[in-house]
């Protein structure tokens, strides 16, 4: 059902967020708005109460949404914060919403190097800078030079990446600020080398199971193990629970179907934490992050 306010963006409620989600499941947000671009996502933050959730969503790729839904905002940056430049000095700004994979390809096309790993990544540069996202060996921040944040004010702020504490797959946020771009420095080289992209993204579809909804990576690999190794060594390599299963290809992604709940999800992630717990006694962490309410 749409909503129409003094605002130059798309207001959606009761929207089902099996619609954003890359698992594909999850229940309705209150309010689902989708910005025209930066200047339109300011002046809409103005509008929310102060008291209200606001949760933020990319391509959905690292997020499982209850089946009760979501109380409060979502707001979508995919299509709306898109802006990617080339700066004086070789610097790139890349706004919430591009793609990881798009920003890759920007880098490619002027001759700026290092970039290629973001082409493994099924996100936006909002959710990466969010949780220090990498694949292949490298980690986005590695690159962050300067970050645009965006608070509840609809105040943009820019912050030092001193001010952040960085770690694996985790990065200390403001309270209510959240990532509006970021400025990046990689690297210059004369000869472009885009047989690199094409490599990683071969590796990436050998070794993953692309093409079938899942959320990428679901938990942290613990330091010095992987826990795909741990999930397969457990005995849970193509276990199902309800509709949810782990993948026979990569064990550390879960696959859906149409008929899959986020609840079977969650299920799932559970069974796997505390088998691997009671096996091996490792303590898994999810990089997925659960929202919302249970039905």
């Amino acid at each position: 059902m749409k909503s129409t306010l003094p605002f130059n963006g798309q207001l959606l409620c009761d929207e089902l967020m099996s619609k954003h989600t890359s698992w594909r499941v999850g229940g309705k947000a209150d309010n689902y708005y989708i910005p025209v671009d930066l200047n339109d996502l300011q002046n809409y933050l103005q509008s929310i109460p102060n008291n209200a959730d606001i949760n933020w969503v990319g391509l959905g790729s690292n997020m499982l949404v209850r089946d009760g839904g979501i109380r409060g905002y979502v707001i979508s940056t995919v299509n709306a914060l898109r802006e990617i430049t080339l700066c004086d000095g070789g610097f790139v700004y890349a706004q919430a919403g591009v793609t990881c994979a798009k920003l890759a390809k920007f880098c490619l096309k002027n001759g700026l190097t290092g970039a290629d790993f973001l082409a493994g990544i099924p996100g936006t540069v909002g959710g990466a800078l969010a949780m220090n996202a990498g694949a292949f060996g490298s980690e986005i921040w590695s690159f962050v030079t300067l970050a645009e944040m965006i608070n509840r004010q609809g105040e943009l702020i820019n912050r030092k990446t001193e001010e952040f504490d960085v770690h694996y797959r985790r990065v200390s946020q403001f309270n209510n600020e959240w990532f509006a771009a970021a400025r990046f420095q990689f690297n210059t080289e004369l000869e472009q080398k885009g047989s690199n992209i094409k490599k990683l993204l071969q590796q990436r579809n050998e070794s993953q199971p692309i093409g079938l909804p899942s959320c990428g990576s679901v938990f942290k690999n613990p330091k010095g193990q992987y826990a795909a190794k741990l999930i397969e060594a457990a005995g849970l390599k193509g276990y199902c629970h309800g509709n949810a299963w782990v993948s026979e290809k990569h064990a550390n992604f879960i696959i859906s179907n149409a008929q899959t709940s986020s609840k079977d999800i969650e299920g799932l992630v559970e069974l796997i934490q505390q088998t691997v717990k009671q096996k091996f006694d490792v303590t898994l962490e999810t990089e997925v992050r659960i929202l919302g309410d249970e039905l």
